[in-house]
């Protein structure tokens, strides 16, 4: 209950309220004033970048530049030195060093990457070298003139393994790029294989599990990687490169590497094309046999790793020149694949590739940890003309992996030295932990009327590609006979000697899998893709194949199809 004499003071407050305008602020009722004479101090700033400057400038010091201190810079007599009572009493609390220093190294590992946690990585440029042909179809300042020299960084990885696995296991290659352009980051995630095992998002996650550890066992479990496979037949030209010896290269210089995605090239006027890109290794393709692969796997399972810092120390450059395909939207509804299918590939024979550049890795890191292992690639990047398409698997991606990014290294991965764009960013973006770059300073943090920020023109209108002509539908995949065309494309491509060793390394990982129906499931789909392939591996692996039949049909459909199975229509 509030007494009458403060109603009348809240009554009084009120008026003046009403009548002066008074807001809260510097002039509120009963604000203490300071009456003190002006200060006699000198005017002082201080800049609080100076020690981030000085550490960066440190970092690149030798030890013999430098004295050892705490984290705090205090200098420390010796870095063993810790404090006891006596020659044999306990340790004591008060020893901040030997508690700064294992507070550290308790924390010296983030997180490792999901998927492709082993990698290894360098730097080096991108050189536009068709600028007339790429002007046709978009408006990347990165593309804008021959001979323009983009700073890169480049991260090859294993797909499947733990960051502690081999170089050389049975796994796909991961190639991803981070373009540091005069309009922003660029990253490509790219494979050394055209296509993917799946073409539905929400199977990735089941599918990693599969090619990781039993979660009893907490081993490799080869019933349950082919058991995945075999009930997702539009894996299966995947998994046929997989187990070529193309599923073991040579190192990281001697793949090549495909966006296997579907991209579009914009321009300023709006129009657009479908856009796939590939990389073409002038060191020339090279890969272990399965035999030669466990070998290294077992004597150097750092050799890729190797091999390509070696290559770069020694002025040994690897390069690979890049290439565009294109369709236009008209042409990509009359092509003989669904064009957003992560698991079909754009034959050349199909879609001619053009140049449109070349890079090359030219520098080491100086620090693996900051320059690769903390690198983050973010295929939602887009800058100026590259955007992506309706791909199912790649929307899903455009959300996964900056999210992976914010698990792993912070909400402020992109102010890490290697993330960082070298143009200016400016947004209302601010706080968050490890914010170290200045925060954006004073500027407003919202869209202000009273200190406006530059907004840049819109680059092109959405509405000439972003409509679309169904509802929303639960979509799933069907199996079509569509689906075995490139693994048949792909058997027939092989030599003698490689479909040899196609057979012989499905039989020797198949033929562990210790249940019957799966490896007669696997040896099956072989089989329907090509007779003699099936039929060599189901003897191999002791069963009989079974028949199967598959309809002609859309992959997706624009209505909701209810499956009890992994796939529709199988």
């Amino acid at each position: 209950m509030l007494s009458p004499a403060f109603r009348i003071i809240l009554a009084t407050v009120s008026v003046t309220t009403a009548v002066n305008g008074w807001y809260p602020g510097q002039d509120a009722p009963g604000l203490a004033r300071d009456t003190a004479p002006p200060s006699q101090a000198e005017s002082f700033n201080f800049d609080v970048n100076t020690g981030f400057n000085v550490q960066e400038k440190t970092s690149g010091e030798d030890a013999t530049e430098v004295d050892y201190t705490l984290d705090n810079g205090s200098p420390y007599p010796h870095p063993y030195q810790y404090v006891r009572i006596g020659s044999d009493g306990p340790l004591l609390l008060q020893d901040t060093h030997l508690l700064e220093l294992f507070g550290s190294f308790d924390r010296e590992r983030i997180p490792e990457r999901v998927v492709h946690a082993r990698g290894a990585g360098a730097h080096g440029y991108f050189e536009a070298t068709n600028a007339e042909f790429a002007k046709n179809y978009t408006m990347m300042d990165l593309l804008s003139e021959d001979g323009l020299r983009t700073p890169i960084t480049i991260r090859f990885s294993t797909v499947g393994g733990e960051s502690g696995s081999a170089d050389e296991a049975r796994d796909p290659r991961g190639f991803a790029i981070k373009f540091r352009t005069r309009k922003g980051i660029l990253d490509l995630v790219m494979n050394n294989t055209p296509v993917f095992f799946i073409r539905d998002p929400a199977k990735f996650p089941h599918f990693i599990h599969t090619q990781k550890r039993h979660p009893a066992s907490h081993l490799r479990d080869k019933d349950m990687f082919w058991d995945y496979l075999g009930s997702n037949p539009e894996s299966l030209y995947q998994v046929m490169r997989l187990f070529s010896d193309l599923g073991t290269p040579y190192g990281f210089r001697h793949m090549h590497a495909w966006t296997g995605h579907t991209y579009r090239w914009v321009k300023q006027d709006g129009s657009w094309v479908y856009v796939k890109l590939y990389a073409e290794s002038m060191q020339g393709v090279r890969n272990f046999t399965n035999a030669d692969a466990t070998a290294i796997a077992g004597l150097n399972p750092d050799f890729a790793t190797q091999d390509l810092y070696e290559s770069i120390q020694n002025g040994t450059y690897p390069g690979w020149t890049m290439y565009a395909q294109v369709l236009t939207p008209q042409e990509a509804e009359t092509f003989k694949y669904n064009v957003l299918d992560l698991t079909k590939d754009w034959g050349f024979d199909d879609v001619p590739k053009t140049e449109i550049g070349k890079f090359y890795l030219t520098q080491n890191p100086d620090n693996y940890f900051a320059e690769i292992e903390q690198a983050a690639f973010t295929p939602s990047h887009a800058v100026d003309g590259w955007a992506p398409s309706a791909d199912p698997v790649l929307q899903a991606r455009l959300f996964s992996y900056p999210d992976t990014h914010r698990y792993r290294l912070g909400v402020n991965h992109m102010q890490i030295p290697v993330n960082a764009p070298i143009n200016p960013v400016a947004n209302f973006e601010r706080d968050g932990a490890m914010n170290v770059n200045g925060n954006q300073g004073s500027r407003p943090n919202y869209l202000s009327t009273l200190q406006k920020i530059n907004l840049p023109p819109r680059p092109y209108v959405d509405e000439t590609h972003q409509q679309w002509t169904g509802g929303a539908v639960a979509s799933l995949s069907a199996v079509t006979e569509i689906d075995f065309d490139w693994p048949r494309r792909f058997w027939n491509s092989l030599s003698a000697q490689d479909q040899q060793n196609l057979i012989d390394n499905v039989v020797g990982h198949l033929g562990a899998a210790p249940t019957e129906s799966v490896r007669q499931r696997m040896a099956s789909l072989f089989y329907h893709a090509n007779e003699t392939l099936g039929k060599a591996i189901a003897d191999g692996v002791g069963v009989t194949v079974t028949p199967l039949t598959f309809p002609d049909g859309p992959t997706w459909f624009n209505v909701t199809k209810d499956t009890r199975n992994s796939t529709l229509d199988y």
